[in-house]
């Protein structure tokens, strides 16, 4: 492998690490901003992205915890995607990329990355319902406005590891035969 390509790699592995760190604290935030609005709902609006459901929660307390789990949910399944991207590009050997352990991280990026499509379409979903009822406010869409973007990478990649599959299958026949 070349040097640049070499560069290129280690590059992406950083950012993999930053964006995982910001979005572990994206989620560690999203987690204490949900136990202040339950015990001291006044300070929300000092805490993390200000994210103020305490109306919700006096109205009904099924639909606080059905939104803010899905948050949560989401946060925390964005944070796992790239632990395993990380941990896809720190044991990958790109001498030979072709193994079962890349195969399988491929596998559970596309099930994660579509798991987060899914749930974020259904928390959108559920959120358009709340709203006609009046219970949500309008600045819940930032965590799942790109629900179809999710679905359809998460596509993409089920193909991607498909192929990897096929090209271990391939892999280890050769070598059988050789």
């Amino acid at each position: 492998m070349s040097k640049t390509n070499n560069f290129v790699f280690w590059g992406l592995y950083i950012v993999a690490w930053l964006i995982f760190v910001g979005l572990s604290i994206e989620a560690g935030g999203l987690l204490v901003n949900f136990f202040f609005s339950l015990y001291k709902p006044e300070f929300v609006q000092n805490l993390y992205q200000k994210l103020d459901l305490s109306a919700m929660y006096r109205d009904s307390k099924l639909a606080f915890f059905g939104v803010y789990g899905f948050i949560l949910s989401i946060a925390c399944l964005k944070a796992y995607l790239f632990y395993i991207v990380i941990r896809l590009m720190h044991k990958m050997d790109l001498k030979k990329p072709f193994s079962s352990f890349v195969a399988r991280q491929i596998t559970l990026l596309s099930y994660y990355t579509l798991s987060i499509g899914l749930f974020s379409y259904i928390a959108r979903q559920l959120v358009k319902n709340l709203m006609s009822h009046g219970f949500v406010p309008d600045n819940l869409n930032q965590f799942w406005e790109d629900s179809q973007a999710f679905i359809l990478m998460g596509a993409v990649i089920y193909i991607i590891a498909t192929i990897f599959k096929k090209g271990v299958d391939i892999q280890n026949e050769n070598e059988l035969t050789v």
